[in-house]
């Protein structure tokens, strides 16, 4: 390999966060501060090999530790050097290139942290320079048809697998996972959350924990300039037809919707057993035949999704990626169920759910068939603004001041309903910490003292207070279950509610960069006159540019639409839920207490 090539020697490496193994998978545990020494730098995926004083070997998360100089001093009190920055880069670099034919960009898609479960991905767009509200989670719809398939399997999930070949190109990406823990929700992740953020600025400016985007051919974006001054835009074979509904411009539902079941997670292994992994099967309800999909495919889907319709439909991103747990049952379990409602979303939308990228990942019927319509996927042209080349809106051209108009309202609703949000996964998080922490010990209190109490009484030797002393008992008893059901609460009720907000929260995190995008196309039909004015454009230019920024204007206020519809059910849905879930709660606490109160004698 090219990096031991130029690796002049074993390097030594100071640990900066503390790192457990996981059993079974070749990893090493090591220690804040601890130095180790790096026996194999290219391992790949975001892994190196190291050795601690005791001789131990494993694999360490290159993130987690800093590459000391030849002569094992740290000038440094924290982070890297310039160069030991750039070989930890260097990493993910020689990773991407192994495993990849293609290198036409070097953008890449960063991943942020979000403050509410760190499961979720962000985009850069931000609403000021303050309040970055870009994260991009996603929610989760209820499980589904859930079996516990946990094969047991000896190897390393991030191990290198080597040269990609002509015949394996589906390996374009190491199925390696980003070095946080994805706390549930209902956790407190906030010692979690800390760490993320520690760990992320440590590595400011690093490419090792981001997706190079040279993995997927096309994905540079084409400029506004390139939509809006071209002379002629061709006519391409796909159509996305935009009609004028009851309320306004609307994308056009197809006569029969579907949906998808994600269920059966099995893990299974390549390369003898090196490599592990976990597969889920997808079930289109309108085929009922089912693929098999990794968790980087899921992946790849997400990227290719973004880059094509990003620029005018809100894409969340995937559950989170993380090192640790990964085949653990609970987590496999928060994944499938998370991963079910962003397939169910891009079920839901009419533009998504008929694209051929998204139906090729549904339905291929073998492997081949599923890389050539990856490979196909992947040099599609029509990306970024260009997606709005193939939008034919059935409606009068609008004029510069009304899509301003437009733009500003969506933009102004889309930022106070992100505040709202925040504001309820805020309080349902503090409610949630109480439900299961302070509050059911109340009750438990309550419940010992009643009993201490009775017991108590039992000593006086009275023999006419005997019914009295087992009411109390049985009324301390009652507090105690009541203790109990005020801790399972959030589960049955909260859990849905939360995670309903969670998902809008990745919505709302996409329409930065979309609204952006419009102020963008906007901002340059307004200079369009100083280029009339210098003959650099035409008059019959500068028209079809507002034509083009109508046509824009049409697509965001269709895709508000479909957002408004989805959110108007949504949140009926999981807010009924939540108070039906309540009344029967609260109704069950009032029966018990009933049958408590029953046990006392009538004076």
């Amino acid at each position: 390999m090219l990096l031991t090539l130029l690796w002049p020697g074993l390097h030594q490496a100071r640990v900066m966060y503390d790192f457990a193994a996981e059993p079974g998978n070749n990893e090493l545990t090591v220690n804040e501060g601890e130095i180790i020494t790096i026996t194999n730098p290219d391992v790949g995926g975001g892994w190196l090999e190291g050795r601690n004083s005791k001789g131990e070997r494993g694999l360490v998360p290159t993130d987690y530790v800093e590459i000391l100089p030849n002569d094992g001093k740290d000038p440094f009190s924290c982070g890297n050097s310039v160069a030991d920055q750039a070989f930890l880069d260097s990493l993910s670099a020689s990773a991407a290139q192994a495993n990849s034919s293609a290198a036409n960009s070097s953008n890449q898609v960063s991943s942020g942290n979000d403050p509410w479960s760190a499961w979720s991905s962000s985009k850069s767009g931000n609403w000021d320079s303050t309040d970055g509200w870009g994260a991009k989670p996603e929610g989760a719809a209820a499980q589904r048809n859930t079996s516990n398939n946990w094969d047991t399997a000896f190897g390393h999930p991030q191990a290198y697998q080597g040269p990609a070949t002509a015949g394996d190109d589906d390996d374009w990406d190491e199925d390696w996972d980003d070095p946080k823990a994805a706390t549930p929700y209902f956790k407190d992740s906030e010692s979690a959350e800390a760490g993320a953020a520690q760990r992320g600025n440590s590595r400011a400016g690093s490419s090792s924990m981001k997706l190079p985007l040279n993995k997927f051919p096309g994905f540079a974006k084409p400029g506004m300039e390139q939509y809006l001054l071209a002379k002629q835009l061709a006519k391409p074979k796909e159509k996305i037809p935009i009609i004028v509904g009851d309320y306004g411009p609307m994308w056009v539902y197809p006569a029969s919707t579907f949906d998808c079941v994600v269920a059966d997670p099995r893990k299974g292994s390549k390369m003898y057993g090196l490599k592990s992994y976990i597969e889920y099967q997808l079930t289109p309800t309108n085929t009922n035949r089912s693929v098999n999909h990794r968790y980087k495919h899921f992946d790849w889907l997400y990227e290719r999704l973004l880059v094509k319709f990003g620029s005018a439909i809100p894409i969340p991103s995937l559950p989170d990626k993380q090192v640790t747990g990964r085949f653990e049952e609970e987590f496999i379990k928060m994944r499938m169920e998370r991963l079910q409602a962003w397939v169910t979303r891009m079920c839901r939308h009419p533009v998504i759910s008929e694209s051929e990228v998204f139906q090729q990942f549904l339905n291929f019927r073998d492997e081949k068939e599923w890389k050539t319509g990856k490979r196909k996927a992947e040099k599609d042209e029509l990306v970024g603004v260009m997606i709005f080349s193939t939008m034919e809106p059935e409606a009068p051209d609008l004029d510069l001041l009304e899509i301003e108009q437009k733009c500003d309202a969506v933009g102004k609703f889309t930022k106070a309903m992100d505040d709202g949000v925040k504001e309820l996964l805020t309080v349902g998080q503090e409610h949630w910490k109480r439900c299961t922490g302070p509050l059911p010990k109340e009750y438990q209190k309550i419940g010992k003292a009643l009993q201490s109490l009775a017991t108590v009484f039992s000593s006086s030797g009275y023999q006419g207070e005997t019914d009295l002393n087992a009411a109390i008992t049985e009324a301390g008893k009652t507090y105690e279950e009541i203790a109990g059901l005020v801790a399972e609460q959030p589960k049955k009720d909260l859990h849905f509610l939360m995670e309903c907000n969670h998902e809008y929260k990745g919505f709302l995190g996409c329409f930065p960069d979309i609204i952006g995008a419009h102020k963008a196309a906007i901002e340059k039909v307004k200079e369009s006159d100083k280029l009339v004015a210098t003959s650099k454009i035409t008059p019959q230019d500068k028209q079809n540019m507002v034509k083009r920024v109508g046509t824009m204007s049409y697509a965001l206020q269709a895709e508000m639409n479909h957002f408004h519809s989805n959110r108007i059910y949504d949140y009926n849905s999981v807010i009924r839920l939540y108070l039906e879930q309540q009344v029967q709660f609260y109704e069950t606490i009032a029966e018990k207490l009933r049958q408590a109160l029953g046990r006392f004698p009538v004076m």
